[in-house]
């Protein structure tokens, strides 16, 4: 059966895209193993269509086959969600060659866009048309649009512009029966029903293969200015989101919280970078702020200086320094988006993609921290994330004398409980923006209502009763 799929494949799509194991010349590795190198399936074959007539086709094939698929784009996923199983049977259905700006409607404010398309060329082709796409995140270099649908990324911009889910008016989807759903309209307002498009963002390919998206634009910002602070505590970070909220309003647009030692990694490893206020005892946070203006960038900065003015006088901030440019603002965002890679660099570390409702972030940090310290005498904290939106990656290195391997092996099961089970007390979610995948899809019944899986199941069983989208993610049926 599977010579003659791969066969039909081979006709749908043409030789030069399927790719299998038996050409011992060709390597699967960047379609099997998954971007943290955690994990590394086996796959019957990748195929990589061309277009949505094409997707449509191969999951036909595949259906006719009884072959399950995993649908891929730029594979930059950190749930083990967008690779085959170790069984051999399953096929990755890559869709980086659909890469296609299809329109760009200036006086509707969105672009139709295909699924393949990369993140950073879609903010490109925006600022080339004169308008902006705000979805900002650390992978945009080859992360592509379908995958950020598929997972409903967030980034460094929801608290102005939501996640990706907030930034998507209608879908072009290609069904687990092999039929296409046209729902680029690209309406604010249609209310004929069940709401097709936000059953397929976020389902992370159970459901069906997102082949197109419609999507907003916004008018770019007459300026855009960056600012680092120091802080003495969590609580004072949330009084300055508060106090920049008030004087901002929607100028602001990113609030980033970094621990102390999350970027000591980043000046440990990557000394080229220099991070702001290193090493100050008294300030054990960092905030990362940035204002956009629709008027002047004299305008921004009087507002910015004024707000930092403000907190300074209240305490909540003890030093703070505004990007003078363009170049200097990167800079700071460079240091942000490092702190992954530096953590990397100080080796193998459990993560976690948590999200507590913003005022009792400061409780949960004291808490959990003192927790873990308790049961794992050692253990460092990697903690930094969107606190504008409640998202923090709490990340737990291994003690500085541990070998963080078998840190790793020991004890992962053992701090994802420690940590979910705070979490679940303080009324957050164990996923925020990353998705669920393989890595957390046994952990989601203990965190989630038996009411809201079951409701879960029937979704996945109507849509794809025979369970060959991406089986084995998100939930078990």
């Amino acid at each position: 059966m599977s010579a003659h799929l791969i066969s039909e494949l081979i006709r749908i799509v043409g030789a030069a895209h399927v790719l299998t194991h038996d050409d011992p010349a060709t390597d699967l590795s960047a379609w099997e193993q998954d971007w943290r190198r955690r994990s590394r399936g086996l796959a019957l074959a990748v195929v990589r269509p061309a277009s949505t007539a094409e997707v449509a086709a191969v999951v036909k094939a595949c259906v006719a086959a009884g072959t399950a698929l995993v649908p891929q784009g730029g594979n930059t996923g950190l749930a083990v969600g967008s690779i085959p199983d170790d069984s051999g049977r399953q096929v990755v259905l890559s869709l980086t060659r659909m890469n296609a700006v299809r329109q760009i409607d200036p006086h509707n404010l969105t672009f139709t866009v295909e699924a393949g398309c990369i993140l950073q060329n879609l903010q490109t082709a925006a600022e080339q048309a004169g308008y902006l796409f705000p979805l900002s995140l650390a992978a945009e270099g080859s992360c592509t649009i379908g995958g950020n649908l598929g997972t409903n990324a967030g980034g460094t911009q929801v608290l102005r512009y939501g996640n990706t889910r907030e930034l998507c008016l209608g879908l072009e989807v290609v069904t687990a029966q092999g039929e296409v759903w046209d729902g680029l309209s690209g309406l604010r307002k249609d209310n004929t029903g069940y709401d097709l498009r936000d059953l397929f963002i976020g389902s992370e390919g159970t459901l069906g293969v997102i082949t197109a998206a419609t999507l907003k634009l916004f008018p770019q910002p007459a300026a855009c200015l960056t600012a680092w602070a120091a802080l003495p505590s969590l609580e004072a970070a949330v009084s300055l989101l508060g106090l920049a909220h008030q004087q901002l309003g929607a100028g602001l647009t990113g609030f980033e919280v970094m621990g102390q030692f999350a970027l000591s990694l980043v000046g440990k490893h990557m000394p080229q970078l220099r991070v702001p206020f290193l090493g100050q005892d008294d300030a054990p946070w960092g905030v990362l702020l940035e204002n956009s203006d629709s008027e002047s960038e004299a305008h921004a900065r009087e507002r910015f200086e004024k707000l930092l003015e403000l907190a300074l006088e209240q305490g909540l901030v003890l030093d703070a320094v505004v990007a003078e440019n363009l170049s200097q603002a990167h800079q700071l965002w460079h240091v942000r988006e490092s702190i992954p890679l530096a953590q990397a660099e100080e080796g193998l570390n459990i993560k976690h993609d948590i999200s507590i409702p913003v005022s009792r972030i400061p409780a949960f940090c004291a808490e959990t921290d003192a927790l873990l310290q308790r049961e794992i005498p050692g253990v460092r904290l990697v903690n930094f994330g969107h606190l504008g939106d409640g998202n923090l990656h709490y990340n737990v290195q291994a003690p500085a004398d541990g070998d963080p391997k078998v840190f790793l092996r020991e004890q992962e099961d053992r701090v994802n409980t420690l940590v979910y089970d705070q979490v679940q007390r303080y009324q957050g979610s164990i996923s925020a923006e990353h998705g669920v995948g393989s890595l957390k899809r046994d952990k989601l019944p203990h965190y989630k209502s038996p009411v809201a899986l079951e409701l879960m199941r029937a979704i996945k069983r109507a849509l794809d009763p025979q369970n060959l989208m991406n089986p084995g993610r998100v939930i078990e049926v």
